[in-house]
């Protein structure tokens, strides 16, 4: 609880009394509690999405969806005593099998599901089916009901996002089950698409929520947009070229917790180091590169999921032309006041 060494021993003999009061001496710990600059959170790890997916279609035939309620490998942090994939966000990838549906539930914790596998299927939010292609980016924020089929003939597989350790951290924990498989559709698929994603704002339409209207991010506009904006740019030192997926309504994060991203780094491309205050987590939707986090050498390739730690120095590397998606808990820090970055790093 105290250092081994006391910077006041003179108060020494009060301390049993203090502890017995509830209470702690703030001058012998206030390193601990206010510090020069974060202590890295967790540590770099890697999930080999190949490895991965044995061990879920493993599950599949031994543990069915409506058992399950939600067929989902977290992928834990190996640093942290608690689950999650950083302090504060939650990870794992989920299974669908061809004709298997995810009943309907809904949770105080928001979400985002990124796909990496698909022939067919969607999640249903809030009364609209969001089709699931590989790269698709679908958000489930806080407290809105949503299911999952697979309408396909393999298997459907996607990276889930939460930010559970936040929610629990605030002791926020809720949760609900519809009573029923599925929740009634009411609009067509895609329809925050079509209408919140054209540039342009329905006239008679307001959103108040904090999060996007946007419930869906298909790949092909996505990554279409991002190599756009590279075509005869010069890529950014540490991050190469990379767009932030963002609310139509004030340019913010698509969730108040969640920020995600999306970034390309030609074959060849060696980023400048970078660190900052957000725990981010890496899936490599095309290509194959390594990562340098703190004193960790990582290779990775398409679809395999890496997490960088909170103030954790970042190198990236591209072997083959690379398209990264990410997610971090930067929207949160930035409401908040306190994300910060540091570029300022020697090589």
């Amino acid at each position: 609880m105290y250092p081994k060494t006391l910077k006041h021993p003179a108060m020494a003999p009060s301390y049993e009394k203090i502890a017995q009061m509830s209470a702690l001496p703030l001058w012998e710990i206030l390193g601990d509690v206010v510090g020069d600059e974060p202590v890295p959170m967790g540590t770099p790890h890697i999930w080999p999405y190949a490895a991965m997916r044995d061990v879920l279609l493993d599950a599949g035939q031994r543990i069915s969806a409506a058992e399950a309620e939600r067929r989902v490998l977290a992928l834990k942090n190996p640093a942290l005593e608690r689950p999650g994939i950083s302090q504060t966000l939650f990870a794992g990838l989920q299974l669908v099998l061809p004709g298997e549906v995810a009943p309907s539930h809904r949770h105080s914790a928001g979400a985002l599901r990124f796909v990496l596998e698909s022939t067919g299927g969607y999640s249903a939010v809030e009364g609209e089916r969001c089709v699931m292609r590989r790269g698709d980016l679908i958000t489930t924020p806080s407290w809105t009901w949503h299911d999952h089929e697979n309408t396909g003939t393999g298997p459907l597989i996607w990276l889930d996002g939460l930010d559970v350790p936040m929610v629990n951290f605030f002791g926020a924990r809720f949760g609900e089950e519809l009573g029923q498989e599925q929740q009634p559709i009411l609009r067509p698929d895609d329809a925050s698409v079509s209408r919140w994603a054209s540039g342009m704002r329905p006239h008679d339409q307001h959103h108040e929520q904090p999060w996007s209207p946007i419930l869906s991010y298909p790949y092909e506009r996505s990554r279409a947009a991002l190599f756009a904006a590279a075509a005869g740019a010069t890529p950014n030192p540490q991050h190469g070229f990379k767009m932030t997926y963002s609310n139509p309504m004030d340019g913010g994060h698509i969730l108040p917790t969640i920020a995600a991203f999306l970034q390309h780094l030609p074959a060849g491309f060696e980023s400048a180091a970078w660190r900052s205050s957000e725990a981010t987590v890496f899936v490599a939707v095309e290509g194959e590169g390594t990562a340098q986090i703190g004193d960790s050498q990582i290779s990775f390739g398409e679809s395999d999921i890496f997490v960088a730690p909170n103030w954790s120095v970042i190198r990236l590397q591209a072997r083959r032309d690379l398209v990264l998606f990410s997610f971090s808990d930067r929207a949160a820090q930035q409401r908040l006041g306190f994300w910060r970055e540091d570029t300022a790093l020697s090589d």
